[in-house]
């Protein structure tokens, strides 16, 4: 109960953040002036923005679908924010610790592929339709890819436990296998021992080195999850005036918008974890210098909480800045650009790593 209140409260305040750095971060890209006026830096204006949309009057078109146009957003919402059950923010504290967690966290999330076909059936217009159908082809292929990039870890890590992946990856291992001589994999497969080293050398991307592409099909696929540039054709303005949520106002229009902010800091939750060592801290232990087991603190303790959250938060709004960088830098594809880059690069290269991940597990361990 916890988790969930502390989730739901982060993931509003994350959001209210999240659009304002979008705004500056656009600005100072683009040479343009961002929000300056509302507040000190424009720091009032998104604040403003919510209050107006909470507002804004709940409008319905009068042929649309009512039942299924009002619910769309909320299975949107819901299966995006559902997510957040299994992630681990500490050692000891977040989500349910399922051991099919990775399962039910990619099952769960596919689920906004029906909320958003509603909501562009829903609407009754063509518009909304033709944005809704491009979105779902959109999502099921780079699921593809994306699956078989976490498969990779899966594989390897021999877990769909989120938090037992986090473990492997730092040096509290022992504290959930007491023969961790087993699953140290990678590195040490090559004659360096980094358990007790702790830091960024235990990474599953630095530990592995073809994780890195498998990362980087990761990455690519999240981009168009969440519909964010240059994936963005499903809310192309300028060809489909907003896309599948074009009908939608006030705040069912807010729903959607927290909904993609919420995939995108889910996707840089979930490659943190399983790439970047997830809570464990980016700092090793340099001779009697012992950084990493400074600034990690033991499981179970306060200490542990504060620099696990701190250390995993770093990483997952690092990776939702660079996901804004790319929107304001990068055109937006062409639809069949799109498919070609999922179908004919991604899902092979995916392929491809999971029989290298397979040979490196039977091989390597």
């Amino acid at each position: 109960m916890y988790a969930f209140l502390f989730f739901l409260n982060f993931v509003l305040i994350y959001t209210i953040f999240a659009v304002y750095a979008e705004r500056k971060i656009s600005a100072f890209i683009q040479d343009r002036y961002g929000p300056m006026e509302t507040g000190p830096y424009g720091l009032l204006q998104t604040v403003a923005d919510l209050l107006k949309l909470l507002q804004k009057e709940d409008i319905v078109p009068l042929a649309a679908d009512k039942r299924i146009f009002k619910v769309a957003p909320l299975i949107i919402f819901t299966s995006v924010f559902a997510g957040f059950a299994v992630l681990p923010l500490t050692s000891d504290f977040g989500g349910s610790q399922i051991e099919t967690g990775i399962f039910y966290l990619l099952a769960i999330v596919s689920l906004d592929v029906i909320g958003i076909l509603m909501a562009g059936w829903g609407s009754n217009s063509k518009y909304a339709l033709l944005g809704a159908m491009r979105s779902v082809a959109q999502i099921i292929s780079y699921e593809i890819p994306l699956g078989l990039s976490v498969v990779c870890v899966i594989m390897v890590s021999q877990s769909l436990n989120l938090q037992e992946i986090v473990y492997q990856q730092g040096i509290f291992i022992n504290a959930i296998d007491p023969n961790a001589q087993n699953f140290l994999f990678g590195i040490k497969s090559l004659g360096i021992e980094t358990t007790h080293i702790g830091g960024f050398l235990t990474w599953n991307i630095f530990r592995i080195p073809f994780f890195f592409f498998a990362y980087l099909i990761f990455f690519i696929a999240s981009l168009a999850e969440a519909n964010r540039a240059p994936f963005d054709i499903p809310i192309a303005e300028s060809e489909l005036v907003a896309g599948f949520h074009v009908e939608y106002s006030g705040f069912r229009w807010a729903m959607i918008m927290l909904s993609e902010y919420g995939m995108m800091l889910l996707i840089s939750f979930l490659g943190a974890i399983l790439f970047w060592g997830g809570w464990n801290t980016p700092l090793p232990n340099i001779g009697s210098v012992a950084l990493a087991d400074w600034t990690s603190g033991e499981p179970g303790t306060i200490a542990g909480h504060l620099w696990g959250a701190f250390w995993l938060v770093s990483k997952a709004l690092l990776t939702v800045g660079l996901q804004i960088w790319i929107r304001w830098t990068y055109p937006r594809l062409r639809l069949d650009q799109l498919m070609n880059l999922s179908w004919k690069y991604l899902t092979p290269g995916a392929i491809i790593l999971v029989l290298v991940s397979a040979l490196w597990r039977l091989l390597m361990i």
